[in-house]
């Protein structure tokens, strides 16, 4: 089936402020459609999330395959030495401080559940869902959001450091809330069926327009908008107005 190719609606004639819908509407065109799929399994998520901190994708993508390579299963992960954790994670970054939070966690589950099959989250109101995996060791909002999100495709939102910086530049959150807050903010500004979509539009904008270090303003679809964007035209015309150093004669 072909994809028909959504058009952003005109961009306001005056600045006003960005709504939830306006990242619907204006990013969902330039990034297309998101499609949700299962990546792993609600414990194997858990697993990759806490590899993913502080690192890159790919590092985190190596790691946990180089993992579930040598050990085969969550079950042998858990039985497993730290120090054959250690080794095989080495590759993702910070291996000392995650293997022992991914074999800690691995044995709360287990012995509390008698597997690692966390399915029956799905079945659970998301706030009740939220605070069962929030009280396992080291499991904060972000990472539960990320497992109910992209394991059992619940209505979570999770917000990792890029869209907290675009969100907060785009005045969707304000400029005091912190990232633990932000996600009871953002998560019920769209309706549950567009969570997935708004989050990935986000990610993927501040990914590749609205940079931590030199962001893309003239490609910014919500540029309009911008809360940012009266400090930036200020210290563009400053620039302009600065005249050029006049080279030294030699």
């Amino acid at each position: 089936m072909q994809i028909q190719q959504m058009e952003p609606p005109p961009r306001p004639a005056r600045r006003r402020k960005v709504k939830a819908q306006d990242v619907m509407d204006f990013l969902g065109p330039q990034y297309g459609p998101a499609q949700w799929h299962v990546r792993y399994s609600p414990a194997e998520e858990l697993v990759y999330t806490i590899l993913s901190q502080h690192t890159s994708d790919l590092n985190s993508e190596r790691a946990f395959t180089n993992l579930m390579r040598v050990f085969e299963s969550l079950d042998a992960v858990a039985d497993a030495p730290v120090e054959a954790i250690e080794e095989a994670i080495r590759r993702g970054g910070l291996a000392r401080q995650k293997a022992p939070r991914i074999k800690n966690v691995l044995n709360q589950i287990r012995d509390e559940l008698g597997s690692f099959d966390l399915s029956f989250l799905a079945e659970m109101p998301l706030d009740e869902a939220k605070a069962w995996l929030k009280r396992l060791n080291g499991i904060g909002p972000k990472t539960a959001a990320i497992i109910l999100c992209f394991s059992l495709g619940m209505p979570a939102m999770p917000v990792d450091t890029h869209i907290f910086r675009v969100s907060k530049r785009l005045g969707l959150i304000g400029p005091k809330v912190n990232a633990d807050k932000a996600h009871d903010i953002l998560e019920p500004m769209v309706a549950p069926e567009d969570v997935f979509a708004f989050h990935m539009y986000l990610i993927q904008h501040g990914r590749q327009v609205c940079k931590a270090q030199r962001p893309q303003c003239g490609n910014c679809a919500l540029y309009w908008g911008c809360r940012e964007r009266p400090k930036i035209e200020r210290e563009a015309k400053r620039k302009a107005r600065k005249p050029a150093a006049k080279r030294k004669k030699v």
